[in-house]
């Protein structure tokens, strides 16, 4: 990797959005392993208390993952001017000096998004560009393009995990009321 991707990685990884988002992944793991704990005690033992607070802790969990949906659709256009900027800065140093390293950082880019260069064709003259592409595409509109569809996905994955919380907030308190109903018949 070139100084130039060193530097890049180097700010991404000081920056406090990033260590952000590690926390609430840790956060995140703790929850669940707690959830799964209350549910599997709640089931077994069958305790109206542990499927109560499996559901409550279902429903933040809920309410978490779509907050951080409406994060991400929000955020979504910053992390792509950041893309693009990392991208314009390597091509910008590139242009200064073409015989440096960033000549392989930049042209790991491009064959990983299988475009060459910003702008137009006069521009993707002199850069390290990919043999097998056909017609070289813009590079600042296939970040977005990649970050669109990634983004896309993750939303996906997001509703169905949404959808499998709703299924089991909904079996939580099916099996609650049952519990309830049963110990009152006796």
């Amino acid at each position: 990797v070139a100084d130039f991707g060193k530097r890049n990685l180097l700010k991404l990884l000081s920056d406090s959005d990033f260590f952000s988002g590690l926390y609430v992944l840790v956060g995140t793991g703790v929850l669940m392993t707690t959830v799964g704990f209350f549910g599997c005690c709640g089931a077994a033992r069958e305790s109206q208390f542990l499927l109560g607070s499996f559901f409550a802790c279902l429903l933040v969990i809920f309410a978490a993952e779509i907050t951080a949906g409406v994060f991400a659709f929000i955020g979504k256009k910053v992390a792509i001017q950041e893309a693009q900027k990392i991208y314009e800065d390597i091509y910008d140093d590139y242009m200064k000096n073409p015989a440096g390293k960033v000549n392989r950082t930049i042209y790991h880019y491009h064959l990983a998004l299988q475009c060459c260069g910003k702008d137009n064709i006069e521009q993707q003259m002199g850069l390290p560009c990919p043999e097998n592409i056909q017609m070289p595409k813009n590079c600042l509109l296939e970040i977005q393009n990649v970050i669109d569809t990634s983004l896309h996905l993750v939303g996906i994955a997001g509703i169905a995990i949404a959808g499998i919380t709703i299924f089991g907030m909904i079996f939580s308190m099916v099996l609650c009321c049952v519990i309830r109903n049963t110990r009152d018949m006796i």
